[in-house]
């Protein structure tokens, strides 16, 4: 967690004007913010998450910012996403929804297999094109993403039309919450910064798929006959777009940082298999794209928080993150869901932690905003985010190993009642 100070005085009669900036970062991502969210809430009672003045989402914290400005709280959050166990059951987000295969974009461009071998026989047989040219002719009957985004979009969509809620981005900015999910249009490469004026018109449900659209794993959303993607293509947090505004504090997440194998909580990595790694290199190419990937995205982060500290000096910007020596986010994996449980339990305790060790120098940031930590929320060594942890699901042979020593116990008994028979 970083904390960048403005000195400047305590707001007026208004009350601060607070906005929450999201980062993306797949299932991986979401689950760390929410879990970060979660101990925010508790630890500061007098903000309310659900009531700032602004939201920008990019990627999968568009999802979460969307949920947050149409009134969804942290802990619902957990319920519907990490826990998958609320009394709404159409604000439950299943992880499968994110894992339809994407037949119609695959049928599509199987679809133009004939016309694209046509065209490259003739244009190979005319001498018009080399073979390697012909060949990545072909190169369009690819799906541009193997997962659908269909099911994700109508889900929200349910999720944002339920009482109280707005799918419709000028509906909540009429409530005083301003709401933007950044994606970037795969065109022309430059942000797409939908709620927006000018950009409000697309229902916040499809700009929330739009911003997740992580080319090669969904397919671009198509709005008003463009393209968009992920909107991390362009900016790691987009926060800008909130500061202009005008905020006097900006509350940033970003679940997505390089880890410090050198300064580690253990001195060496755990590997998947329980295996030691003196250094990442042994993790061989997983562990090295992995790391390349957070290191390109967060190096992009910290030249956008020192940009945003001179364009902006009169707004305190906190920023929360994962601790770089903690092996256990980076090894999870990125895209995986089965671990969610785990992950938000851990980052809820780690942001817990983040607090209590910064909370004299973000006391006071806090303060000049009406804002307090409660310290009796941050040293309570039994408070959890989850009421309990579900048990791992034992492997098949673990299952045929205990029912097989069940038996060989019946049976020893009933040796023992025998012999205790002749005994006597």
């Amino acid at each position: 967690m970083n904390t960048r100070t403005a000195p400047r005085a305590s707001p007026g009669p208004r009350g601060p004007r607070v906005g929450l900036a999201l980062a993306g970062g797949g299932p991986l991502g979401a689950t760390w913010e929410i879990g970060a969210l979660c101990a925010l809430q508790d630890a500061l009672p007098g903000l309310d998450l659900t009531r700032l003045q602004g939201y920008v989402g990019v990627s999968a914290g568009g999802f979460i910012a969307a949920a947050l400005a149409n009134g969804m709280s942290p802990r619902q959050l957990c319920a519907a996403f990490i826990e998958n166990d609320t009394p709404q059951p159409d604000d439950e987000i299943s992880p499968t929804l994110f894992v339809r295969p994407a037949l119609g974009e695959w049928f599509e461009r199987l679809a133009m297999l004939p016309a694209l071998l046509a065209q490259a026989g003739t244009r190979l047989v005319l001498g018009r094109r080399s073979l390697t040219a012909a060949v990545e002719r072909l190169g369009g009957v690819l799906p541009t993403g193997l997962f659908s985004n269909h099911a994700l979009e109508a889900r929200l969509l349910r999720v944002f039309s339920q009482p109280g809620r707005s799918d419709d981005f000028r509906t909540l900015r009429a409530q005083g919450r301003h709401l933007v999910l950044v994606a970037t249009d795969l065109d022309s490469g430059e942000a797409a910064p939908f709620g927006q004026p000018g950009w409000d018109t697309v229902p916040i449900s499809r700009a929330v798929a739009a911003s997740a659209a992580l080319p090669g794993l969904f397919p671009p959303v198509r709005i008003d006959g463009r393209h968009y993607v992920d909107g991390a293509l362009k900016k790691t947090l987009h926060a800008s777009v909130l500061l202009d505004d005008g905020l006097d504090l900006l509350i940033a997440l970003n679940p997505i940082v390089p880890f410090d194998a050198t300064h580690a909580e253990h001195p060496r990595v755990l590997g998947r298999a329980g295996q030691r790694i003196p250094h990442l290199v042994e993790g061989g190419l997983p562990l090295v794209l992995s790391q390349t990937f957070r290191s390109l995205i967060h190096s992009r982060l910290q030249l956008g928080m020192k940009g945003y500290e001179r364009s902006h000096p009169g707004t305190d910007i906190v920023l929360f993150e994962p601790d770089q020596r903690d092996p256990e986010m980076f090894l999870a994996n990125i895209f995986s869901y089965a671990q969610r449980r785990q992950l938000a339990e851990h980052a809820y305790q780690k942001t817990r932690a983040d607090l209590r060790a910064r909370r004299g120098v973000l006391g006071t940031a806090l303060a000049r905003h009406g804002l307090q930590l409660d310290d009796a929320v941050l040293d309570d060594p039994e408070r959890r985010l989850l009421k309990h942890q579900a048990l791992p699901r034992p492997h098949r042979w673990q299952s045929r190993l205990a029912r097989s020593l069940k038996r060989l116990e019946a049976v020893l008994d009933e040796l023992d009642q025998q012999l205790a028979s002749r005994v006597s």
